[in-house]
């Protein structure tokens, strides 16, 4: 089984930066995407952004151009790097991973940008 462990969450004002990552326990193979979900209070869970099966990207219209996703495949890792936050930004940050028919899903970070 894959085990997700994510870090760097945590408190910073509005126009701020941080840098997540997500590890994973187990190398993976074969097709699957890699991604961040984001829920924020009273809202629902959405796909911030997205390594795609395909191999592409994606970002939420509401991240472009702010937010950034990268990999390391020798270290299983992929990393979030948020810049310019907004209030708006506040939310538990999840790591996800589709690998076939498998969903894998970590803890979640919380994330709040405030003066």
């Amino acid at each position: 089984q894959v085990q997700l462990v994510e870090s760097g969450g945590g408190l910073v004002q509005p126009g701020g930066s941080l840098r997540f990552s997500c590890a994973a326990s187990a190398i993976l193979g074969g097709l699957y995407s890699m991604g961040w979900y984001r829920q924020a209070p009273g809202k629902q869970r959405e796909l911030a952004a997205q390594f795609t099966r395909g191999g592409s990207t994606y970002y939420a219209d509401s991240v472009k151009g702010r937010f950034t996703i990268s990999r390391d495949n020798a270290k299983n890792t992929m990393y979030l790097q948020m810049n310019s936050l907004k209030p708006e930004d506040t939310a538990v940050y999840y790591c996800n991973v589709l690998l076939g028919s498998l969903e894998f899903w970590g803890r979640g970070t919380q994330v709040t940008v405030s003066s």
